[in-house]
């Protein structure tokens, strides 16, 4: 059936029209969906599979929150309001504990002043990573943790039962865990590889930023730059995500 009473040529140029309409149509949609597609992160898919975890937290109630939003107002307020969430991390450090896994679990978890800087909330990591090459999760990833003084604002910590970098680096299942853990976060949060980084390489990160004079050129000295190197090159040796 033809409508509007056109013949002819007329007929002609409504199909044009309506085609001319439908490309347009199409192209916009085209373009809205590549738009969509460029605000995903490259990295930030996950083909990368979660390694087991064993969920074994730490209490963090909302007084621990509530010291760990103050700690934020004394040590970042100049650039950040206070909050103790985890938002968007951008740095992992990984440590060794110095401990076994039942003395670091009890640190982290009883929330009084630390022994070194005297102040709260109590210091913790995310993970806690055995000699067996279990790996514990203390804390939420959605939440700030102490661990690493100008950068737990946007990072991840990472302990690992033992005493130096070369044990560590050297008890193959412990090693293999790390591995699996930090790219899977890697790629979860879209984390460069140079970003992952030994505690001993914090005032070197771009990201670290301190508030307190005396705490500007604070850091510890588990996983050196020479042993980061060995640790970085075993992790691009896992692929991209």
């Amino acid at each position: 059936m033809i409508s509007a009473g056109f013949t002819g040529p007329r007929i002609e140029a409504a199909r044009t029209w309506q085609a001319v309409q439908m490309t347009r149509r199409l192209t916009m949609v085209a373009v809205a969906g590549f738009a969509v597609l460029a605000l995903v992160p490259a990295g930030a898919s996950s083909a990368v599979a979660r390694p087991r975890i064993v969920w074994d937290p730490i209490a963090f109630g909302a007084a621990r929150k509530g010291q760990m939003a103050a700690y934020v107002r004394r040590h970042y307020g100049s650039f950040m309001k206070p909050t103790w969430r985890l938002i968007h991390p951008h740095v992992i450090v990984i440590h060794y504990t110095d401990a076994g896994y039942g003395s670091t679990l009890n640190t982290f978890a009883n929330d009084v002043p630390d022994a070194e800087l005297h102040e709260l909330p109590a210091t913790c990591a995310h993970f806690v990573i055995d000699s067996g090459g279990t790996i514990h999760q203390l804390v939420s990833l959605g939440t700030m943790c102490r661990h690493t003084v100008g950068l737990n604002w946007t990072a991840i910590g990472i302990e690992h039962v033992g005493f130096s970098d070369g044990q560590v680096l050297g008890d193959t299942r412990q090693m293999s865990s790390s591995l699996r853990l930090v790219h899977w976060l890697q790629c979860r949060f879209n984390i460069s590889t140079r970003n992952v980084i030994g505690h001993a390489e914090s005032l070197s990160s771009p990201y670290h930023h301190e508030d307190v004079p005396a705490l500007r050129t604070q850091t510890h000295s588990d996983f050196v730059h020479r042993d980061m190197q060995t640790y970085r090159a075993r992790l691009r040796r896992l692929g991209g995500c």
